[in-house]
């Protein structure tokens, strides 16, 4: 009996992986063949042509509404790259692939590594660096088969939010809900890897996805055929599927940004991540979900120590760190390297004002693997726990299935932070977080392994009182 069920959940395996993963072979050359991107920071800002009179030419008149109504002024940072410097890259044979308004920097494609030093010796910049080599060859994007309604024994009848119950009452959620605050009003961002069918999937048909936007490969790829990744991560806050499943946040709008090469490990990606943040802050998006992280890279020569885990080193953490100034409340995965020899929180988890999440079983004990703290500047890290061993979540293919990380356990915090921002609209972003905190198990003894604990947004719409 015991080698039957083996060999069951063997098959099992085995139609799962299919479903997901591109045949042995199934290879496609890499768009536009060989190149390299180089970061370029720039020096400043001369000939911007932008102004901070005229704001509503660079952000979005919900954007600018969420900064005034946190007295938040527009400053320098948020100018956009000079014009006259794009032009002169571009007019020396590079393409511009995206341009940081916060980190003042460029990411140009090259065909050449040779070209490095024509590029910093450009007048204009300050530094250059190589931060993505193109690989020989890539998966093909496929997507897989989806199911158009859940099997019977995913239903739970007796209760309207299914199986996704129990891991959003862990943090005193439904009380936002019986309130009538599911998210309306608010704009989520989710930063991944890609969107595997949740244009598709029954369950999500109700997910109010305003935007999708490739920074990987810009205009080239489709995110909705990439790695489901981002699909299970959206389903714990955007699905809306009574008596099956019902996410944290299901009123609320979605915008999809894919910041994730699965199939390389640089430190473009981190330019992509804050193309995407930047993005997000331009649409007016109040909260971003980030289940990404960073370490260590395909050249191990750019890994980083320790030592850089201050919120500042790292270009993602340092767009990360300007967040919660900007309005907007960042929610990123710790990791899951906390059995490895890492053991530390990922970049941008060490970021200033954001709320880094790790994970916890059903039963709140630590889940082994979570990343742990404290920041090297001795910050508490995590800030926050919540089910991740597992969580509940729908695959790319349409079914609920249980999947492990802080990948999972940080949508759950996310989509009840814009429920909770959504009853209290006074807030500003810094005061959200710190409610966040003050609400968690064990705010007045923090640690490094549970952060202030696992939060309860029942108790942090009361404190607010």
């Amino acid at each position: 009996m015991r080698r039957l069920l083996a060999i069951l959940l063997l098959l099992a395996w085995m139609v799962h992986a299919d479903a997901i993963t591109p045949p042995a072979g199934h290879k496609r050359v890499y768009p536009g063949g060989k190149c390299y991107l180089v970061r370029l920071q720039l020096r400043d800002k001369q000939g911007t042509g932008f102004s901070l009179d005229r704001p509503e030419e660079f952000l979005s008149a919900r954007s600018l509404a969420r900064r005034r109504r946190q007295h938040i002024a527009v400053d320098s940072t948020d100018l956009p790259v000079s014009t006259p410097y794009i032009y002169y890259v571009r007019a020396r044979g590079f393409e511009v692939v995206s341009a940081s308004r916060w980190t003042n920097t460029l990411l140009v494609r090259t065909r050449s590594v040779a070209a490095l030093a024509e590029l910093q010796a450009m007048p204009m910049v300050a530094e250059a660096r190589q931060v993505f080599e193109s690989p020989d060859s890539l998966g093909k994007p496929l997507r897989s088969a989806f199911h158009t309604e859940f099997n019977r024994w995913d239903t739970i009848a007796h209760d309207p939010y299914g199986i996704a119950a129990q891991q959003i009452e862990a943090l005193g959620g439904m009380q936002l809900h019986r309130n009538g605050k599911r998210g309306r009003g608010m704009m989520i961002a989710v930063l991944d890897g890609g969107f595997m069918n949740a244009d598709k999937i029954p369950a999500l048909q109700r997910a109010r996805v305003v935007a999708a936007r490739d920074f990987v490969m810009p205009g080239t790829a489709d995110v909705y055929a990439q790695t489901e990744h981002g699909t299970m991560v959206l389903s714990t806050m955007a699905a809306d599927a009574p008596e099956a499943y019902v996410g944290t946040a299901p009123d609320a709008q979605y915008v999809l940004c894919r910041t994730e090469d699965t199939e390389t490990e640089t430190l473009a990606e981190e330019d992509f991540w804050v193309a995407a943040a930047e993005y997000a802050d331009s649409m007016g998006v109040d909260v971003i979900n980030s289940s990404v992280g960073y370490h260590s890279f395909d050249d191990r020569r750019q890994n980083y120590t320790y030592g850089d885990l201050d919120g500042q080193h790292s270009l993602a953490s340092r767009a990360a760190s300007m967040l919660a100034r900007k309005g907007i409340v960042l929610v990123n995965s710790a990791g899951n390297d906390g059995m490895g020899t890492w053991k530390k929180v990922n970049v941008p988890g060490d970021a200033h004002d954001i709320l880094t999440v790790g994970a916890v079983t059903p039963r709140g004990m630590n889940a082994p693997f979570s990343s742990i703290g404290p920041t090297a500047d001795g910050r508490v890290k995590p800030d926050v726990m919540a089910q991740g061993s597992p969580t509940a979540v729908i695959s790319g293919r349409g079914t609920i299935i249980h999947q492990t990380g802080t990948s999972f356990s940080t949508p759950l915090v996310t989509g009840l932070v814009a429920c909770l921002w959504q009853a209290l609209p006074s807030k500003t972003a810094l005061e959200i977080i710190d409610l966040v905190r003050r609400s968690a198990s064990q705010y007045e003894h923090p640690d490094n392994i549970f952060g202030y604990g696992v939060p309860n947004f029942g108790a942090a719409l009361r404190f607010s009182k």
